[in-house]
């Protein structure tokens, strides 16, 4: 007679990706058995005690089947699509119906219906889809990731926006991954908690120029924009007005003050303070 094989009780999502390959891969380390949700199993990354299972948020029936046994799922949102809402609604629907106990999801800083942020509105829904399912759930609402500064540089070297003089607690990529590593060990004692996780300082995006080129030695700055400028100075990229609309309101939130203020959820997870863009700068690529 066979042995019945045992299957991962904790579900893990975007583990092809930076984030989600950060909390597998500390996962591993510790030894924890986990089942990793990918769109190509050839792409998984291998790890002790890791399960490749294929689904896509928007097949209901692939993601019920590849959540079936798990109780706690780390769901890092979508990539950013059209219709990433529906996407999102349709694999939490799928989770409830698999019967998964838990989620921690991967939302934004200060997400409300009414957000500046255009993609802030589809994290407050999918929140919101979230406490509706009946399942435990945990939020974990990133701030504007410092590991994305400096791709927002120009081959100029100017960085470009609508910030106007507003200020934001950009987090590191490393610290999201630590705390929900935090959250993921112990998920119990997290449950229906709410954490802001930023870096330890508000930065101007003019500041923010500033500590990039003195972190790289290129030389960077910033040049602000009115609102009409920065849909004119990216049209050229043939995006969907959706994608325009998000890429311009990032800056337009931080002028609004939506993306400011330090938490101390990062150290009160990690026991650690989160990492400063200087420090950011300095450290390896992981």
């Amino acid at each position: 007679m066979t042995p019945a094989v045992e299957v991962p009780e904790l579900a893990i999502t975007g583990s092809t990706g930076g984030l989600g390959g950060m909390v597998a891969r500390q996962l591993a380390g510790l030894g924890s058995a986990q089942r990793l949700l990918v769109r190509d199993a050839g792409r998984a990354p291998e790890l002790e005690n890791a399960a490749a299972v294929v689904c896509t948020y928007s097949d209901a029936e692939a993601s019920r089947r590849a959540l079936e046994g798990a109780k706690v799922l780390f769901m890092v949102s979508a990539a950013e699509a059209e219709d990433r809402l529906q996407q999102h609604f349709t694999f939490i629907d799928a989770a409830a119906d698999a019967g998964v106990e838990h989620i921690v999801y991967t939302s934004i800083y200060r997400c409300a219906p009414d957000a500046t942020f255009t993609l802030a509105r589809d994290h407050y829904a999918t929140e919101e889809r979230i406490k509706a399912s009946g399942m435990d759930f945990t939020f974990l609402r990133n701030n504007l990731y410092l590991d994305f500064l400096p791709l927002m540089t120009g081959e100029d070297g100017v960085i470009r926006g609508p910030a106007g003089h507003g200020v934001f607690s950009g987090v590191a990529r490393e610290d999201i991954a630590r705390s929900a590593l935090a959250v993921l060990r112990d998920p119990a004692i997290h449950k229906g908690r709410t954490y802001n996780l930023t870096g330890p300082e508000d930065l101007s995006m003019r500041r923010a120029a500033e500590v990039i080129m003195e972190g790289t030695g290129r030389t960077i700055t910033y040049q602000p924009e009115t609102v009409d400028e920065a849909y004119a100075s990216r049209a050229s990229y043939g995006a969907p007005q959706w994608q325009l609309d998000a890429w311009v309101s990032t800056y337009t939130a931080i002028a609004a003050g939506e993306l400011a203020g330090v938490s101390p959820d990062v150290h009160g997870l990690t026991g650690q303070d989160p990492i400063s863009l200087r420090e950011f700068l300095a450290r390896p690529v992981l």
